[in-house]
């Protein structure tokens, strides 16, 4: 198995862990580098100017006094400056400090007033190890060159002291942070291992249940209200569902049973099967069987978000100019019609559909009269469709558009109803992007209003005949 396969096996908490050691590694080790670095560079450069300092000095009392006479002093040594020496026209040393070597550490003549940085240098007698500082100085017993070596061995000695401590720190401090990662980590993910334990115990049965929520209100805790609240949708959905399939099996076992009863009498008695039983029960119901099965086909298309594909020019005054049309035809209800122009973009058939049902709706449930109006304004197509009926209680107008919902004995199926009606007018409302509200009617009754959006670039005026 390759590496990438094997840190895929691992957990969150070892992978965090993993991740968070390696991070604290890379930056102390960086961090460590440079520090070191920078105290080096610092101790280096402050050796250095030491050095430089006490040349200056040496240099400043040579111009009175003979290398003989200098201020004992100033030859002594200290923990930076290490060693001194005074150098003849020759190279030869003449004068030094305590434990400096009898030969020159660089062999070097400098001019009076000149300064040079000779840089690092290693004297194998006494094994020490110099940044070495060159001046000139014109003494009253003639051009001396002064040397002072500023000692490297203080500044490696505490450079090393702090890498070793560094060392010894560094890894205590990755052993932490890794030690508190997969602490820390654990605790993080122990409420999600309850919510994973929960959800996986939850079956179709059980969508009641509900995963723990911890009470940090953190991401976790709204990861689980998340959880939560898709169980709720999942419950509802699924509750919905049940109920939608009771309620198609007792719509469908209606007119089974009764086409099934006409068919056992026709084949038992076929002296019976005649136009009266063709026209009053076999046509009926399967008309009426027909209808609910093509609306009960519309509605998983529309659960599965596959209405309105089209897009064509509607105009929905001729929709309602027919119905009007159909209406006054079919029933001895007074229309009253208020059509203006109204286009909308969508599907046509859909769209005669949504009008259809809900002229159905208003004529079976009218006592006399029902009224149609179209017009379009402000960008919208607006349809309105009244009955003077019983009309509908406010607390029932958004449960309506419920599937097999039938609010009194007056929504019945022996009325025509399926209860699918206005459930379908919903959907294709919503697919054509619009508004459907039940409100009353002036004069008793109901009314319903359905906004669209208008098509105003194609828009043509209806017929003001109408």
């Amino acid at each position: 198995m390759s590496l990438t396969g094997r840190l895929a096996r691992w957990t969150v908490r070892t992978r965090s862990t993993a991740a968070a050691a390696l991070v604290v590694t890379v930056g102390v080790g960086l961090a460590s580098a440079a520090m070191l670095l920078v105290l080096y560079h610092t101790l280096q450069q402050s050796t250095q100017a030491a050095g430089a300092a006490r040349a200056a000095q040496l240099v400043e009392q040579l111009r009175n006094d003979a290398p003989a006479d200098l201020d004992p002093g100033l030859l002594g040594t200290d923990g930076q400056v290490g060693v001194i020496q005074l150098l003849d026209e020759k190279g030869s040393v003449i004068l030094g400090s305590a434990g400096a070597p009898a030969t020159a550490l660089v062999p070097i003549e400098v001019p009076p007033t000149q300064s040079v940085s000779v840089g690092r240098v290693e004297f194998a007698e006494d094994g020490g190890d110099y940044w070495v500082t060159a001046r000139g100085a014109d003494t009253p017993a003639g051009p001396v060159t002064v040397l002072v070596g500023a000692d490297r061995e203080p500044v490696e000695t505490i450079v090393a002291t702090v890498a070793l401590l560094l060392g010894i720190s560094g890894p205590l401090l990755v052993i932490l942070v890794a030690w508190a990662t997969y602490l820390l980590v654990g605790r993080a993910l122990r409420p999600v291992e309850r919510i994973r334990a929960r959800v996986s115990s939850i079956s179709t049965a059980q969508l009641d249940e509900r995963v723990p929520v911890p009470p940090t209100g953190d991401e976790i805790a709204h990861l689980a209200q998340t959880m939560n609240d898709m169980l709720a949708r999942l419950e509802a959905g699924h509750a919905a569902q049940r109920r939608f399939v009771s309620d198609a099996s007792h719509e469908l076992r209606s007119p089974l049973a009764a086409i099934s009863t006409a068919l056992d009498l026709a084949h038992n008695r076929p002296d019976m099967l005649d136009a009266e039983l063709i026209d009053e029960s076999l046509i009926p119901e399967t008309h009426r069987m027909r209808n609910l099965v093509e609306d009960l086909l519309m509605l998983a298309r529309a659960d599965e978000k596959q209405l309105s594909h089209r897009a064509d020019n509607v105009d929905l005054d001729d929709i309602l100019a027919a119905e009007r049309t159909r209406v006054q035809g079919n029933s001895d209800l007074v229309v009253q019609a208020s059509i203006g122009a109204a286009r909308v973009i969508g599907d046509t058939g859909q769209l005669a559909r949504m009008v259809r049902n809900l002229v159905d709706n208003a004529a079976r449930h009218a006592r006399s009269v029902i009224e149609l109006h179209c017009a379009s304004h402000a960008g919208v197509a607006v349809i309105r469709i009244a009955d003077d009926g019983p009309g509908i209680p406010s607390d029932q107008r958004e449960r309506v558009f419920d599937r097999f919902v039938r609010l009194d004995a007056s929504r019945t199926r022996d009325a025509g109803g399926s209860g699918l009606g206005l459930a379908i007018v919903a959907e294709i409302v919503a697919a054509h992007h619009g508004e459907i509200k039940i409100g009353d009617r002036a004069g008793g009754g109901a009314c319903v209003t359905v906004t669209l959006p208008a098509d105003t670039d194609s828009y043509a005026p209806a017929d003001p005949s109408r």
